[in-house]
């Protein structure tokens, strides 16, 4: 895939209801009613969406070992622009046409306001090169994109049982009952069974 190809649809659109947008035991993403969304096309059929609304992204980032459980879960108001590739189709049947008032309530003056925000998006999202993932391409995986305080973006990739979510502080990669988790202080690897290696800065301890 082409990511030049990606263009924002001319449409603006809204939530007729509440929809979580990913669930898995890992987590979730959710969006309340009434949030604004641009659909993403490629090749004129319709891959994702630029939503600006309310949500909340929630994550067990949390990794057992036999010294107990290492780090804290993710949640986040999600109350900003952010974008997700995948599961266009299933989204779709839930959204109606946007009125002024609904841009309104969400500060912007006109469509263009929108619009031009979802495209600073696309642009930064695209040179990011997360569109190397090879999710997007069809229903079996999803990407999100959320703007952080640092102006980068939080990234979550999900596929089947694979998840990454690369954050300011944190990355946490998990793939069955292997998981990753890196923090500025620390790296943690567990195998399944409580096995792990714990890596502190300079120093490290294994757990068997």
């Amino acid at each position: 895939m082409i990511w030049q190809n990606y263009q924002l649809d001319n449409t603006i659109l809204k939530t007729t209801e509440p929809i979580s947008l990913w669930q898995t035991e890992k987590g979730t993403v959710e969006i309340g009613k009434n949030t604004l969304a641009i659909p993403i096309k490629l090749d004129d059929q319709q891959k994702g969406y630029v939503f600006h609304g309310n949500g909340k992204l929630l994550l067990d980032t949390i990794v057992e070992t036999r010294e107990g459980a290492v780090g804290k879960p993710v949640e986040n108001e999600l109350n900003g622009i952010f974008l997700m590739l995948g599961n266009a189709e299933e989204i779709q049947q839930h959204l109606s046409s946007a009125a002024k008032e609904d841009l309104k309530k969400m500060g912007y003056e006109s469509e263009q306001g929108f619009i031009d925000k979802a495209e600073d998006l696309l642009d930064n999202f695209g040179k990011k090169g997360i569109h190397g993932h090879q999710c997007c391409g069809n229903n079996h995986g999803i990407i999100f994109a959320f703007p952080n305080e640092k102006g980068k973006l939080d990234v979550l990739v999900a596929k089947g049982s694979k998840l990454v979510y690369k954050a300011i502080n944190q990355t946490f990669v998990s793939n069955d009952d292997k998981v990753v988790l890196k923090t500025p202080s620390e790296v943690i690897v567990s195998g399944g069974n409580r096995k792990s290696l714990v890596i502190k800065k300079h120093m490290y301890h294994r757990n068997h």
